[in-house]
């Protein structure tokens, strides 16, 4: 008896998460194929990977629902420019690889999943490889496939190996077009009448208190910003790291947009490399950094660079020129840096933040003295004031909906003139009315009006 029970234990133990779940075959009039051919879609499959985090391209293993992965040059994308079918799925970039760090034990018949290209990278290459020997080394599965549009499109690769394998996804173009992968589904083979299968591994509850990464204007959009060019002056630019509202007349951002929490955050290093940004329409007039030299004004962040250096690309987005304001350097390096830190301690002390920048007025005060605009074509509004809204939150989902009549808001109006600089930014602060009243703009709109009125008519203590 003992011998009986240790014999099902090391069965039992032996199957992995990739054990069959049967699928009866449909009655067509055909032969039905003996029990070790049949073919069963595995256990917790499709894997849409929503369960899963990871910010850094850097090689690094996941848990989800079917298994561990490991994850090289990838990283969990939960952006609107992510292609996905749910919250979130797998970006790829370079020489990516994603591999499965366990077997389907009775093989593998087929794989099916889902890819997409990233925002508006081109196009990029990937391959399906399989291991019969734990990986140790790999064969590819029929041809390489080529993604060429945004939307998900579906793929089908024939595997056909009947003993215990695993998967690998190649992204083979090498070049840095990012890459989407998503809900992959793998068809097994049956399991004989004497197996005995393994309970299902547990699906990993990553609960509500772990940070996470969230759409920027869950609050709502202060302006009915819209990404069409009749809406010169009020045209939506949408990234991962940040959403906008850019002014063509002024060439700078009306406001800002930001969710910030740790899960944003990480050690990579500050880029430094200010651009025009790409996302303008045809013809728009982009500014450079050379529109900022010698004016006596920063290039200030709206979105701050250190609010996202978690993933290289992020922090490189907020370098974008659209991102910049003139700003008064005692002004930037001063009280509103101190602000900027104040938001990131929040987010340590177990908080999340929801913030919105922007400018109000022209007319600023900066090293060189008082200017209206700036840039060689003299088309750069330098504006009189700065002004920005931190919403509090403790760690947590649904976030809108969580909002109270005392949740902490905390929203400033602080000149754009470099006197200030030695200030303390709580001497600034004002009520959300009177950003609104200054503005035009409609903030947090998507929480309860009964709700608004009174978060919007606190001033901070």
């Amino acid at each position: 008896m003992l011998k009986k029970l240790f014999l099902f234990i090391s069965i039992s133990v032996s199957l992995s998460s990739c054990l069959s779940v049967y699928v009866p075959p449909t009655n067509t009039g055909k032969t039905t194929p003996t029990n070790n051919t049949s073919t069963k879609l595995a256990t917790n499959f499709p894997e849409g990977f929503d369960g899963a985090s990871k910010s850094k391209y850097e090689g690094g293993n996941i848990t989800v629902a079917s298994g561990q992965w490991f994850l090289e040059n990838a990283i969990m994308g939960s952006a609107e420019n992510d292609q996905k079918n749910g919250a979130k799925a797998i970006r790829m970039k370079e020489s990516a690889k994603v591999t499965m760090n366990f077997d389907c034990p009775t093989g593998i018949q087929q794989v099916k999943l889902k890819y997409g290209v990233y925002q508006l990278d081109k196009s990029s290459t990937f391959e399906l490889w399989v291991s019969s020997n734990t990986g140790n080394s790999w064969r590819q599965v029929n041809s390489t496939i080529t993604a060429t549009e945004k939307s998900l499109k579906e793929a089908i690769f024939n595997v056909n190996l009947q003993q215990a394998s695993r998967i690998e996804i190649r992204k083979t173009d090498g070049s840095t077009s990012r890459l989407n992968i998503d809900d992959i589904s793998i068809i097994t083979y049956g399991v004989s009448s004497n197996s005995v299968p393994t309970p299902n591994p547990p699906v990993i509850n990553r609960g509500s208190t772990v940070a996470s990464k969230d759409d920027h204007l869950t609050l709502g959009n202060p302006s009915n910003a819209v990404t069409n060019t009749s809406s010169a002056n009020n045209y939506l630019i949408k990234k991962d790291a940040y959403a906008l509202s850019y002014n063509k007349n002024k060439n700078i951002a009306n406001w800002v947009a930001w969710h910030l929490s740790t899960a944003w955050k990480g050690d990579i290093d500050r880029q430094n490399d200010f651009r025009p940004d790409p996302s303008l329409p045809e013809n728009w007039y982009e500014v450079t950094p050379r529109d900022y030299s010698n004016t006596g004004f920063d290039k200030g962040h709206l979105c701050p660079s250190d609010d996202r250096d978690g993933v290289l690309e992020e922090n490189q987005e907020t370098f974008f020129m659209t991102n910049m304001i003139p700003q008064a350097p005692d002004n930037n390096r001063g009280l509103w840096k101190i602000l900027e830190e104040y938001e990131r301690i929040l987010t340590q002390e177990g908080n999340e933040v929801y913030v919105f920048a922007g400018t109000i007025g022209q007319g600023g005060t900066g090293a060189n003295g008082f200017a209206k605009t700036i840039g060689k074509n003299d088309n750069i509004t330098v504006p009189a004031s700065l002004w920005k809204i931190i919403v509090v939150l403790p760690i947590g989902q649904n976030d809108a909906a969580r909002i109270n009549e005392n949740t902490r808001v905390i929203a400033v109006s602080i000149p754009n003139d470099n006197s200030v600089g030695a200030d303390s930014w709580r001497k600034y602060r004002v009520s959300v009315d009177e950003i609104e009243r200054l503005t035009g703009y409609d903030f947090l709109s998507n929480i309860p009006s009964n709700i608004q009125a009174i978060i919007e008519a606190r001033v901070d203590k």
